[in-house]
């Protein structure tokens, strides 16, 4: 049995003995096989920028630009993985942004992208969206469909492509679970976007985060609302979930 599959098990047995031990890295490695995509290289001087609609933003203040800043961060997974990685990385210099907005689709991603993206040249750059791309078709009058999203999804990484050839892609899977603001009505029309999600990384050749699996398996060891209380916005549990499966894709 390698060290996987050994991984796998113990987080399946305790949670079949309905042990409150299992941890947050052990739910993301049950979730995320460590041979199942190769790590990014942070390299000295290095600028991370995270992107995304409001589960990047997390309350962040949008008038504070400078790198590395708490306030600048949020309050969510963006912020809690930049602090790991300044923590275990200071020799590196590593610049650490986020400029997610919460509300936004990939078009309009796409309207900020010179300002937001592109003029920061960075060098590793996160995306998580698509959730809006569904979720305002049914509550806020937003007229797209799925091929909507591709198209604006693969428009915005080949602009991004041809603007920074170099940049590393990290690609989150949009992700929902059943709370207050998400009912068995979502699917299995949302899968649609978590698979076309997968599709561009694998185009694109972008480590792919599976937060969908990750939120999966963190329900076997306790209820929605503990991770994620409205179906789409993490709690601060959540947050350090999602950290952790990010962190997975860099080294």
């Amino acid at each position: 049995m390698n060290s996987n599959q050994s991984s796998r098990r113990s987080f399946i047995t305790k949670v079949a003995l309905g042990l409150a031990a299992v941890s947050i890295p052990e739910i993301v490695s049950a979730a995320i096989p460590e041979a199942s995509s190769s790590k990014i290289g942070l390299k000295k001087n290095n600028v991370i920028l995270f992107q995304g609609d409001s589960i990047t933003d997390a309350g962040r203040n949008r008038k504070t630009l400078d790198a590395n800043n708490q306030n600048g961060l949020g309050g969510g997974y963006a912020f809690l993985a930049a602090s790991e990685l300044l923590l275990k990385n200071p020799e590196k210099d590593l610049q650490i942004f986020n400029r997610g907005v919460g509300g936004n689709k990939v078009y309009q991603l796409a309207d900020s992208w010179d300002k937001d993206a592109l003029d920061l040249k960075p060098d590793v750059l996160s995306i998580l969206v698509g959730v809006n791309d569904y979720w305002h078709t049914l509550s806020f009058g937003y007229k797209a469909t799925i091929d909507t999203y591709r198209k604006d999804y693969r428009a915005l990484l080949l602009r991004t492509k041809d603007q920074l050839p170099d940049v590393e892609l990290i690609m989150g899977e949009p992700f929902a679970i059943i709370g207050t603001a998400v009912t068995e009505a979502w699917f299995p029309a949302f899968n649609e976007y978590r698979v076309v999600a997968r599709e561009l990384a694998n185009e694109f050749d972008a480590a792919f985060v599976p937060y969908q699996s990750v939120f999966d398996k963190a329900l076997k060891v306790a209820p929605g609302s503990y991770w994620c209380p409205d179906g789409v916005h993490p709690s601060v549990a959540g947050a350090a979930l999602m950290a952790e499966a990010w962190l997975k894709t860099v080294k």
